[in-house]
C-alpha cells in the first residue's frame, strides 16, 4: 500500500532551517523529519513511498537518491506554490481506480498503529479516514476561584476537543472532492467529504506531535531519546 507524504511547503514558522532545506529535511537527532516519519510506516510494514515535493525539492532528492535504507521512495514535483489539495490531486497518475493509500504531513510524528488505522478505514467503508489527536495547550492553565489558584497545571492537554493529525487513509475517489492545485485539502474536500458522509475519524489518544517551531524540534529531539 502506497504512502503519500506531503513534503513541498515553505516551511516559514521555522524560516531559522527553512532558508536553506524544506522543513521536512530538519535533521531531529541527526536524522531528518522525513524519514522519521517514513521508519513509522516502514516499521509497520509499508514500504512504498511517494515524496510530495515541491520548495527545494532537490535537496530530498538528493539525499535519498544516496539512502539505502528505504527501499522504494518515489520522488514527484507537485511545485512550489501547490496546496495541500493540489499536491495529492497531481499524484491521481499513480493510483488506480478504487485504491486505497495513506496520506499524512511531512512535519508530524505520532506512535499510531497503521493497521488499525487501516481496519477501521475498510470496515466503515468510507472514501476518506483522519486520525483526530487532542490538540496540545501551549500555555500553562489556571483554574481560578475568588483571585486564588486552584489549580495550575503546564500545558494540559485538551480533553473536550480533536484535531486533525495527519495520518489519513485515502480512496481513489477522493480526486473527485478535489478541484484543483491552489485547492487546500483541509478546507473544501474535507468539508465536502464530512457533509456527504463519507470522512471518518479514527481517535488516536496517544502520542502524536507536529514540528512547527524551534520548541518542538527541541522537544521532538527529547522524546525520541527517551522512547525511540
Amino acid at each position: 500500500m502506497k504512502v503519500v507524504i506531503l513534503a513541498g511547503g515553505y516551511g516559514t514558522r521555522i524560516v531559522e532551517y527553512t532558508k536553506k532545506i524544506p522543513k521536512p529535511m530538519i535533521k531531529i537527532n541527526g536524522t531528518p523529519l522525513l524519514s522519521h516519519i517514513m521508519r513509522i510506516f516502514s516499521s509497520q510494514g509499508f514500504n512504498d513511498f511517494i515524496i510530495a515535493a515541491g520548495y527545494k525539492k532537490n535537496i530530498i532528492q538528493k539525499y535519498y537518491s544516496k539512502s539505502k535504507e528505504f527501499k522504494s521512495v518515489k520522488i514527484v514535483d507537485t511545485g512550489k506554490e501547490t496546496m495541500t489539495g493540489g499536491r495529492i490531486l497531481k499524484l491521481k497518475p499513480h493510483f488506480k481506480k478504487n485504491e486505497n493509500f495513506f496520506v499524512t504531513y511531512g512535519d508530524g510524528l505520532s506512535n499510531i498503529n497503521l493497521k488499525k488505522l487501516l481496519n477501521f478505514h475498510l470496515r466503515n467503508k468510507k472514501i476518506a479516514t483522519v486520525t483526530a489527536v487532542r490538540p496540545p495547550v501551549r500555555f500553562g492553565e489556571l483554574l481560578i476561584k475568588k483571585d486564588k489558584v486552584l489549580r495550575f497545571k503546564e500545558k494540559p492537554d485538551i480533553k473536550s476537543s480533536w484535531i486533525n493529525g495527519g495520518f489519513f487513509v485515502l480512496n481513489y475517489e477522493v480526486f473527485k472532492f478535489i478541484k484543483n492545485s491552489k485547492t487546500s485539502f483541509e478546507k473544501e474536500p474535507l468539508e465536502k467529504l464530512a457533509k456527504s458522509k463519507n470522512l471518518t475519524a479514527y481517535k488516536h489518544k496517544n502520542f502524536w506531535k507536529c514540528m512547527d517551531n524551534i520548541a518542538d524540534k527541541n522537544y521532538l529531539e527529547k522524546y525520541l531519546k527517551k522512547y525511540a
